[in-house]
């Protein structure tokens, strides 16, 4: 399906292997989630977060709406986990590829793939969306990240190799979170959210004040580059997690073990500072060479 692909550079980042491969996160993420690693979407000011499933479908088709490509456009899955935001976009309409880090990822993500039937649709491979050397220039009509931005250890050069592997006219998506400037709220704001993204292994989000996730955008390229507030869309959920993870909070916190548990210290201290942090969708679009005009118009002349 993707004829470009080759071999590619990929860094085994130790601290997100062992991030997915805790106890933790495999229970978590299967139990709770169903598998699939990012938030749902709700009506703002809804209260109720089920049923799950339908949110987070809702989170993807919120995404297939920030693209905004035609179907049967080639997509590239930046951080595919088990692969089912890949798989919703192929049911969608779309030829998705999926490349994770994460050796499991890829297992699960081809077993979930071929279950549905969609191997035509979709393809996954062990890659670092820092080295995309696999694809040549202008392989994909979009990129998308759905909560995986927040692990790059250098967002400038994964943002760049995007921008290379998008053609003229395409566009990017990520779902992922940004903060105001810690040093502006009290301590413990700042020591909770530093000590999260240590232990998830989230290096960029360390980085992600309001505003930088889209200048890094726009310094490698992309134009029409928006932001939009989706925090009161996940708030159902991250109430949800509170819930979930207040009496184990609190057991972890007396023991000491808050870094062994990180997950649950993110579900409880998340809600509790969530005034200082968003949950934010970021999309731009890499802009067409002087003459060059979009495939649907090219159609559409012809």
């Amino acid at each position: 399906m993707f004829s470009d692909a080759k071999d590619s550079l990929i860094h085994k980042n130790q601290s997100i292997q062992d991030y997915y491969a805790s106890l933790e996160s495999r229970i978590g993420y299967r139990f709770v989630l169903g598998g699939t690693r990012h938030f749902g979407f709700y009506t703002r000011g809804a209260y109720w977060p089920f049923p799950i499933g339908k949110a987070l479908r809702a989170m993807e088709d919120d995404l297939i709406g920030t693209l905004d490509l035609e179907k049967g456009s080639k997509v590239l899955d930046a951080g595919c986990g088990a692969g089912y935001v890949a798989i919703h976009l192929a049911t969608a309409g779309y030829r998705v590829h999926g490349i994770d880090l994460v050796d499991h990822h890829i297992v699960k993500a081809r077993r979930n793939i071929e279950t549905r039937g969609l191997e035509g649709k979709i393809t996954v491979t062990n890659s670092d969306y820092h080295h995309l050397d696999a694809f040549a220039d202008g392989s994909f009509d979009g990129a998308y990240t759905m909560e995986t931005f927040v692990h790059a250890t250098e967002p400038e050069i994964a943002a760049a190799e995007f921008f290379r592997v998008i053609r003229p006219g395409g566009s990017i998506a990520m779902y992922e979170y940004d903060h105001v400037d810690f040093s502006t709220q009290p301590e413990e704001v700042g020591d909770s959210w530093t000590a999260i993204n240590k232990h998830a292994a989230m290096p960029a989000y360390d980085r992600f004040q309001q505003g930088v996730l889209k200048g890094i955008l726009e310094e490698v390229g992309f134009e029409d580059v928006e932001v939009k507030d989706l925090s009161e869309n996940v708030l159902p959920m991250l109430r949800f997690f509170y819930i979930l993870a207040f009496i184990p909070y609190h057991i972890i916190a007396f023991l000491g073990l808050k870094s062994y548990f990180i997950n649950t210290v993110a579900g409880y201290e998340g809600y509790v500072y969530r005034d200082a942090v968003r949950y934010i969708s970021v999309s731009g679009k890499k802009p067409l060479a002087a003459g060059e005009v979009e495939p649907s118009e090219e159609k559409e002349l012809r």
